[in-house]
């Protein structure tokens, strides 16, 4: 009897919603963009097309996560357990992490045996969500109706990469690098404008309407609800081709640069557009340098900047409810004026 529940849709068979995947990818290339916030309509395929990016990358070695207990001027180091076969140190898969809206702050940060640590010395710590999300994804659905201080911290962690405990005179720490992805439907609720600034990445997708492509969602979830190894095998080939694009381009992403001309046109957008800060710079610098490397390129071009813009922008502008423009076709206008001088 076949069953898909122990496989994931492929990464490319998605149909369609080409920002999201895209937004994904970048992050993948380059997680110090700093995730990514993707709202939109139910069944738009979102925790999807998140679950599939994982099962893309390849497999690496075990890294053992270590936490470093501090407690009455003693340090203590314990190997954190992991949910992974380590026998004979074989290769694990990237891992990916749902974080329930039910979470306590406990159970995503871990908690720690205060009694024992402090009488007895015991190193006695139950690693969080955040640990086990280390090296991979960690993903939020209906991110919007998480409770704020939770949101906070997630962000806080997910820019340091760095979880700090502190508990009765106790510090804990262990490095919590991932990326954190959040999705969520409009309709719900917005995140607050300062949360919303924390995500690199920002894409709002909607429901497919040509006909011909949503014909080809319904073939496509069918064979694999039906026979799910077969649409695995099929996508099979084109899977290993986006993998080895993805190295490739992780490897080269250092070698990458943006010509100071084009930089200095990405900060005069986001002064026109009056983004507050510095964050908007940075982004569109790493987002453009990670889409080069993915098209095999070790120079960032005016196109990588145009395709980037939006997704890197959107979520950072100033909401005047007077404003008749789209908040993309307004990013997109005044993108094509700043870079016409050096085209």
């Amino acid at each position: 009897m076949n069953n898909s529940e122990y496989h994931v849709l492929p990464f490319s068979a998605i149909v369609g919603q080409e920002k999201m995947k895209l937004a994904l990818l970048l992050n993948v290339i380059y997680p110090a963009i700093g995730g990514v916030l993707i709202m939109g309509h139910r069944g738009t395929a979102k925790s999807t097309c998140v679950r599939a990016i994982a099962d893309l990358l390849p497999k690496r070695q075990f890294d053992p996560l270590i936490a470093e207990i501090h407690a009455q001027g003693t340090y203590l180091e314990v190997e954190l357990p992991t949910l992974v076969n380590r026998e004979n140190n074989q290769p694990i898969a990237v891992p990916m992490v749902n974080l329930p809206l039910s979470a306590t702050e406990d159970r995503v940060v871990g908690t720690l045996d205060i009694e024992a640590a402090l009488t007895k010395g015991k190193k006695s710590f139950e690693p969080g969500l955040l640990a086990k999300a280390h090296g991979g994804f960690l993903y939020i659905d209906e991110v919007n109706l998480l409770e704020d201080h939770l949101v906070d911290l997630l962000l806080d962690v997910a820019a340091s990469g760095v979880n700090i405990i502190e508990r009765e005179g106790l510090s804990v720490r262990h490095p919590a690098k991932f990326v954190l992805v959040g999705s969520g439907n409009p309709e719900e609720g917005d995140l607050r404008p300062q949360l919303l600034d924390r995500f690199g990445l920002y894409t709002q997708i909607s429901t497919i309407t040509d006909i011909d492509k949503r014909v080809e969602v319904i073939k496509n979830t069918e064979a694999f609800r039906l026979h799910p190894e077969t649409l695995v095998e099929k996508w099979q080939s084109k899977q290993q081709a986006l993998q080895k694009r993805i190295i490739k381009a992780i490897e080269i992403l250092p070698e990458v640069e943006m010509p100071e001309p084009l930089m200095a046109k990405a900060i005069e957008l986001c002064l026109y557009l009056k983004i507050d800060g510095h964050r908007g710079d940075i982004t569109l610098l790493r987002s453009s340098r990670a889409l080069a490397a993915f098209n095999g390129r070790i120079k960032v071009e005016a196109d990588d900047l145009r395709t980037v813009a939006p997704m890197c922008l959107q979520h950072r502008l100033r909401r005047d409810p007077l404003e008749k423009i789209d908040s993309i076709q307004k990013i997109e206008h005044i993108l094509n004026e700043t870079l016409s001088q050096i085209n």
